[in-house]
């Protein structure tokens, strides 16, 4: 997936990274949302090593200058809400604060703040919904068997505007197909 994202269809579409998302059913596991955006943010935006700034820490998560992020909870105040996808256009350590280009609109966050953001390399089908994108690559894997079901797939299939990438195994896509329970 990391491949793909980095290299493959960038260079295939003649496109960059950044127009690429990965949808993921789950948040855990090696192919969830969590192990996806640490991995996908060491290959797409690894730490400047002339700099002395390697980001701010907050929740498990470095921000870092180009970091592609989500705002996770409404926040009327700053006008930006729950699944709006920006990019880090600066951090500065010493005030402990960074900015965020939401559809060319900077959004300054202070460290207490962070909280509100995740990278959003990779996010789950269920906080796609709603949005759309050039190009989606879609983990379909039997690890994710609990979350497995046909609704959740056609949702990250709709979410791609020109290109689905699926890699997985046929199992776990033929499973999610025939699985048309709806867990409440």
């Amino acid at each position: 997936i990391v491949d793909l994202v980095r290299t493959r269809l960038p260079n295939y579409y003649r496109i960059p990274s950044s127009e690429i998302q990965v949808l993921t059913p789950m948040q855990r596991g090696i192919v969830g949302a969590a192990n996806l955006n640490q991995e996908l943010q060491k290959a797409l935006n690894p730490p400047d090593r002339d700099s002395g700034a390697q980001g701010l820490r907050r929740g498990g998560f470095v921000f870092r200058a180009r970091d592609k992020v989500m705002q996770i909870r409404n926040n009327y105040d700053k006008e930006v809400f729950n699944g709006d996808i920006g990019v880090v256009r600066s951090v500065d350590p010493e005030d402990r604060t960074l900015i965020v280009c939401f559809d060319d609109r900077d959004v300054e966050y202070d460290v207490s703040e962070l909280d509100e953001l995740v990278l959003a390399y990779a996010a789950t089908i269920h906080k796609a919904q709603g949005s759309e994108y050039p190009i989606v690559v879609m983990p379909v894997l039997m690890n994710h068997y609990v979350m497995l079901q046909r609704n959740l797939i056609y949702t990250g299939i709709t979410r791609a505007r020109k290109v689905l990438v699926i890699a997985g195994t046929k199992k776990a896509l033929s499973y999610a197909v025939h699985n048309v329970t709806v867990e409440d």
